[in-house]
């Protein structure tokens, strides 16, 4: 069931939304070689614990670490460990704040130093197919016209789109209804009401779509070894242009 919110409800989505746009910029000048995923994983959780709110992730379905850090070739859901990044990694940072009573979500991968412009162009068209697949975002479209916006401009440019994870609603719950492929033709599922709240996040990889899970049960990897860019954010359909929830305001 799709849950439309009310402007009180999106009110109280908007500054969990808040606090994840913010830690997601005070990470950028930690992000450097040297640190480990560890140590940004608790840079985190203490910046979202002072806004008096709390990391979404730690625990969920049993999920260990308070973000999700995922390097080069790990797509989602990498373990925060004693990893140090190198220069020239990526490191995909998805990070969720829960505050009375509602979720925000929002994923960004950073360079860590300077990186080679192959890996900077995979970045670069990542980011792109986001807002791409958000300016279709509109009420009266439907959900595969977000989804199609985004394949269409990661193929285009000699990517692919991971179709294994998909993006969702957001709001009481951190996954509700609808979800939001990365691929698709157009037209289809659901339509797009004002008051709807999805979470947006094509995963990009350098090489082939196909992933497989690691031992630990939950890191996501390219079958491939290529690497892999996640982006994500959290918007509001309303009667005119999307609305990004999960940027700074």
């Amino acid at each position: 069931m799709i849950i439309l919110k009310s402007p009180e409800e999106i009110e109280k989505l908007t500054k969990s939304c808040q606090i994840v746009a913010e830690t997601l910029e005070y990470l950028r000048s930690k992000i450097k070689p040297g640190i480990t995923t560890r140590e940004i994983e608790l840079l985190a959780e203490t910046f979202i614990k002072e806004r008096d709110a709390v990391p979404a992730f730690k625990g969920y379905r049993g999920f260990p670490g308070s973000i999700c850090a995922s390097v080069n070739e790990e797509v989602i859901h990498g373990i925060p460990s004693d990893r140090m990044l190198l220069k020239g990694d990526v490191i995909g940072i998805d990070l969720g704040v829960y505050k009375d009573g509602f979720y925000g979500d929002a994923a960004y991968t950073f360079p860590v130093g300077q990186i080679t412009s192959d890996r900077a162009k995979l970045l670069r068209i990542s980011e792109e197919a986001l807002y791409k697949g958000i300016e279709h975002a509109r009420e009266g479209n439907r959900i595969s016209d977000i989804s199609h916006a985004i394949q269409r401009h990661v193929e285009a440019n000699g990517y692919s789109v991971v179709k294994a994870f998909v993006g969702h609603g957001i709001g009481q719950d951190l996954h509700e209804d609808p979800q939001v492929p990365n691929f698709g033709k157009p037209g289809h599922g659901p339509r797009l009401r004002s008051g709807m709240t999805l979470a947006i996040e094509p995963m990009v990889n350098e090489k082939g779509y196909e992933v497989v899970v690691l031992n630990d049960g939950w890191t996501a990897v390219t079958m491939d070894g290529g690497l892999s860019a996640h982006f994500e954010h959290t918007i509001l359909i309303t009667e005119g242009a999307p609305r990004i929830l999960t940027k700074l305001s």
